[in-house]
């Protein structure tokens, strides 16, 4: 699994004769001005600025509403509530891909947000059936006592949710925003499709399409190795963050 990372890695460094020829693992001469050159020539910043827009926008909807939903579904008997259950199945099992591409954005259109970003974060938190389905495994893992224990000592059901029941989440939390992040970092046909218009509006994965043909359409696969190894730095950050809450579990929270 890490041999390809290291591939694209001394790839990122080497010409684009060596990266098409694929003759040796290690560059002749190292090309650190692949990585300078990339940068430049996508417009990194900008991409780079509206990639972590779009992505940390995503993550917190996404997880705001899942870790809601999924309390309700846990939580409470309420009519409709296996219908619900099924309706989501449906989104996560059965995929129609670019089929839906053209509703969505005739939707944003109809709500102005076509040239913005939001339109695209609106859709990318609406696709939320597996984070849903994970947040609800999570809860089945805290015991009822504790609600049971709030509600004596006076908590209603929404206090309850924000003062017990979310912070024993933070693990979860924790796991369900680094699949929620890489997905929408890595996201490539709806910001293609948002940004056709307007250029500045593209994130990362769009720009480093770009990067892969240069003056007179020509293959440069070397400087699109290079922005693609920048791309893979912030996943890396917020892995080392939320890494830490992987093996956390809620041990000691109720006794006997």
């Amino acid at each position: 699994m890490l041999f390809p990372i290291v591939v694209a890695i001394l790839g990122s460094f080497k010409t684009n004769l060596e990266v098409t020829t694929g003759a040796t693992l290690l560059p002749e001469v190292w090309q650190f001005g692949n990585y300078a050159h990339a940068w430049k020539q996508a417009n990194f910043a900008r991409f780079t600025w509206n990639s972590i827009y779009v992505s940390v926008f995503t993550t917190v909807g996404t997880l705001l509403i899942t870790a809601m939903a999924a309390y309700a579904v846990d939580r409470v008997n309420f009519r409709g509530k296996r219908i619900y259950i099924v309706l989501q199945s449906f989104t996560l099992f059965i995929s129609i891909g670019a089929v839906v591409l053209r509703p969505q954005f005739d939707l944003m259109v109809q709500l102005g947000l076509q040239k913005t970003l939001w339109g695209v974060i609106i859709i990318l938190i609406s696709a939320h059936a597996q984070i849903f389905f994970m947040m609800i495994g999570f809860f089945k893992g805290i015991p009822r006592e504790l609600d049971e224990a709030a509600l004596i000592d006076g908590c209603n059901f929404y206090s309850i949710f924000w003062r017990i029941i979310l912070p024993l989440l933070r693990p979860a939390l924790a796991v369900t925003a680094l699949f929620t992040f890489r997905g929408a970092w890595n996201e490539y046909i709806l910001p293609l499709v948002f940004s056709m218009t307007n250029p500045d509006l593209q994130t990362l994965p769009v720009g480093l399409a770009n990067l892969r043909y240069g003056f007179g359409a020509a293959s440069e696969n070397q400087y699109m190795l290079a922005g693609a190894c920048i791309s893979i730095l912030p996943l890396l950050v917020v892995y080392v963050f939320a890494n830490r809450s992987f093996m956390q579990v809620n041990v000691g929270a109720v006794k006997g």
